[in-house]
């Protein structure tokens, strides 16, 4: 046997399909296998199932067991911003006040290449100790922020599309860049990074409030000459957003249209939060093959509103999700976070739409969509949002050829009763899909990044909760 192939057994759960199409039976959807063998090589996937069949032809291959815990795919994160690692959680303001005061003045720093190298570090290592393998990331409108970023993610080996964010109007003036600039840099940058190694680039107007059309034209001229770059920006965020970016289009009926106008609404796309987006932009954004990031951490944090996801998932017109944690307008890196307020901002939308409220608005099959059990969460965070960044190709669940990046789950982790609570699951390993998924919502209900006991990337230990990441 090759000296590359090595294995992991223990219990796996990944899915295979989307949860929402098999309602009354998400069972159906996932991949429960109690006792498993994950077999890898230079990093890949090569063959996956039971241990007592797998390990037949792989008796030669170096076995790490993980007991005692669930592996799952690594959780996808489709919207974060890396500058603003040290200053999540800033209080007390919405979301423009915020920016100005908070995060612009942090950003600004990152373009010194030792500070942006520093925060590179802190920015990964928070991302695995969270079970995070893949992001979509926006840097900073200097290209020492971008150039830093993808050094950090080549020397963990992690999948991670990012690129040069594009402000220009709405930021101190030495935060700025200029459209021919921008262009230029994105130009250098998309040619030094994009599908190199495990990189790849988004080319990434921030929104439409801090971007001219000429800046808008400068990312569409990107897009025709580099069609295979992802598109990063954010929507429909706030209210006061809303209204500025309508005074700043006037020509645009809503804030979608100005990305069609622009030429950027199409597959690859992906707007953070859509929060105040109209049943109109859902279908448009499902027609386009466009994908939203549903981040309620920063959605709630920072008072922004409640994100319609059964709207958004509706079957005539349903639009690509991810989850983003949004991190420093989101106040965690865990997605376990993410997952418990997505859980409860779903909640609060089932209660708008059941009929208990105002029964002529009633809607019991949107209503019924917004719930999120433990397939549908963590659907989200791992194979829903591959499909959302269009990357299922390359990760997402435990299929042969796959990139092998993988969190082992400690069900018993987090706050001192959880262990206490899992106990009316089990006292043992789950022997059930039914029982693993309960253990699942134990995590998503009362779990946080405590609950991540390893973060492998490319079939090798990258992060071990006793140890921290690996060097």
């Amino acid at each position: 046997m090759s000296s590359s192939l090595s294995a992991v057994r223990g219990a796996f759960f990944d899915f295979v399909d989307d949860p929402w199409k098999h309602i009354g039976n998400e069972q159906a959807s996932a991949r429960f296998v109690k006792d498993g063998l994950l077999v890898t090589e230079n990093g890949l996937i090569k063959e996956f199932g039971a241990f007592d069949e797998v390990s037949k032809r792989y008796a030669n291959v170096p076995v790490t067991h993980i007991k005692n815990r669930l592996i799952m795919p690594g959780f996808i994160d489709g919207h974060i911003h890396f500058p603003q690692t040290r200053v999540l959680g800033a209080y007390g303001a919405q979301l423009l006040d915020w920016l100005q005061e908070s995060i612009f003045p942090e950003e600004l720093k990152f373009r010194d290449r030792d500070y942006a190298r520093g925060a590179a570090k802190q920015f990964f290592d928070a991302l695995l100790a969270g079970g995070t393998t893949t992001c979509q990331a926006f840097t900073t409108s200097s290209p020492v922020s971008t150039e830093e970023f993808f050094a950090e993610a080549e020397r963990r080996n992690m999948r991670t599309i990012a690129g040069l964010t594009g402000i220009d109007r709405f930021a101190p003036d030495d935060f700025l860049i200029g459209p021919d600039e921008f262009y230029r840099e994105s130009k250098r940058l998309i040619e030094q990074y994009h599908r190199k190694g495990r990189h790849l680039y988004a080319i990434t107007p921030r929104f439409a409030v801090g971007c001219t059309s000429e800046l808008m034209n400068r990312c569409a001229q990107l897009k025709r000459e580099h069609n295979d770059c992802w598109i990063n920006t954010h929507i429909s965020e706030n209210p006061s957003e809303v209204r500025t970016a309508k005074i700043h289009f006037p020509d645009c009926n809503d804030y979608t249209e100005v990305h069609e106008k622009h030429g950027l609404l199409g597959p690859k796309f992906t707007a953070g939060h859509g929060v105040w987006l109209s049943n109109d932009e859902f279908r448009r954004f499902s027609k386009a093959g466009a994908a939203i990031s549903f981040c309620p951490l920063s959605n709630l944090f920072l008072g922004s509103g409640l994100f319609r996801l059964g709207r958004a998932l509706d079957p005539e017109h349903r639009v690509r999700i991810s989850l983003g944690c949004d991190m420093g307008g989101g106040n965690a890196f865990s997605l376990i976070r993410v997952m418990e307020e997505a859980y409860k901002v779903g909640m609060c939308n089932n209660t708008m739409l059941d009929g208990s409220v105002n029964p002529r608005e009633q809607d019991s099959a949107e209503a019924e969509r917004n719930k999120l059990s433990a397939y549908r969460a963590f659907y989200l965070a791992t194979l829903g949002g591959a499909e959302s960044l269009y990357i299922d190709d390359l990760l997402g669940n435990f299929n042969v050829g796959k990139e092998a990046d993988f969190v082992a789950l400690d069900w018993n982790g987090g706050q001192a009763a959880m262990a206490w609570h899992q106990s009316l699951v089990t006292e043992g390993t789950p022997a059930t899909m039914e029982e693993a998924a309960k253990l699942l919502f134990g995590i998503l209900a009362i779990g946080d990044d405590r609950n991540v006991d390893e973060t492998w990337i490319a079939g090798k230990r990258a992060y071990s909760k006793s140890g921290g990441a690996v060097a």
